[in-house]
């Protein structure tokens, strides 16, 4: 068979969605495995639209025929409750690569996160340890994406600093605020992942983008850009846990989980490599500066509405 598709996952999603804008430009065949089947996209008929499938193998094996390159961002961020856990994630994934395995997919360009490791109870971090093994030891080649934290103009971690500066007259820092993180660019993300689908070499990529910040300068430089004043002070890591499921109760969502401050302090956000990314978060949000944080980005509100696009910051 002359595989000739490039397969991408929520592409009506966020990194999806830069992911399957420049293969279209390259002029690739393009379909997209969604759990949104109707949600709106800028795509229209340029791409073809099936849903994933987990749980009908054969037919998910039937869609990935053809298929070149899967370029793979299915994940969740938390646990949504008993309905979608990182346990669902992980073992959907795992039904994923056996289909395309099956399939006969030639190239997997995965999406996973910086510090992979079965060696913790962090859920997150844990399942996409899994995944990276599984997938080496699955027989393709592969591409794997080891990113930080995304920024861009459907970003929620950057855009929800932002809201919580513009909001409120002070801003908690968990702990010292020492720990270290490494953005990366979005359009940066995607632009890697095209560029090692037309690899074939198996590979790590640490995808960080060219700063580094504490997440105290990181705060400090996202209140400068945008203007504000208020205070940002050091707050116990249980306050921080507090605050944000009191604000959470307020706007409807998950503002932020145990594990992610954990994550975050324990500075699984940030290796020792060279950045692979390009683009300056410092001067993507001075760019945007005007509009970032305007609106709280909610995460659950993107869950449960499966018809309306992401919105830009």
């Amino acid at each position: 068979m002359n595989k000739t598709v490039h397969t991408v996952t929520g592409a009506f999603g966020y990194s999806g969605k830069y992911i399957t804008e420049l293969l279209l430009k390259e002029g690739y065949e393009v379909q997209t495995l969604t759990g949104s089947v109707d949600r709106g996209n800028t795509f229209g008929t340029s791409i073809k639209v099936h849903p994933f499938n987990f749980n009908s193998p054969e037919k998910l094996i039937e869609t990935l025929k053809g298929t070149r390159v899967l370029y793979n961002t299915y994940w969740v961020r938390f646990n949504y409750h008993r309905s979608f856990t990182h346990a669902d994630a992980v073992r959907n994934t795992l039904t994923l690569l056996e289909c395309a395995r099956k399939a006969g997919v030639e190239k997997i360009v995965h999406v996973s996160i910086t510090n992979p490791t079965t060696d913790t109870t962090l859920e997150y971090f844990h399942g996409k340890a899994e995944l990276e093994i599984s997938l080496a030891e699955s027989g393709m080649n592969y591409s794997i994406l080891r990113p930080a934290v995304l920024f861009g103009k459907e970003d929620i971690l950057i855009n929800n600093i932002a809201w919580f500066l513009r909001k409120f007259p002070v801003f908690g820092v968990f702990g010292d605020g020492s720990y270290r993180i490494q953005p990366i660019y979005v359009g940066d993300l995607a632009q890697l992942a095209v560029d090692h689908g037309k690899t074939r070499e198996n590979e790590i990529i640490q995808a960080v983008g060219p700063e580094t910040f504490t997440f105290r300068e990181l705060v400090e430089t996202i209140a400068q850009l945008i203007g504000t004043k208020g205070r940002i002070i050091n707050i116990p890591p249980f306050l921080g846990l507090a605050v944000a499921k009191m604000v959470g109760l307020l706007v409807g969502d998950v503002v932020l989980t145990h594990d992610e401050i954990v994550g975050l302090m324990e500075g699984r956000l940030h290796v020792d490599a060279p950045p692979a990314g390009w683009t300056r978060l410092t001067d993507w949000a001075r760019d945007h500066a005007e509009s970032l944080g305007r609106h709280y980005t909610s995460e659950m509100a993107r869950r449960r509405d499966r018809v309306r696009p992401y919105a830009s910051n």
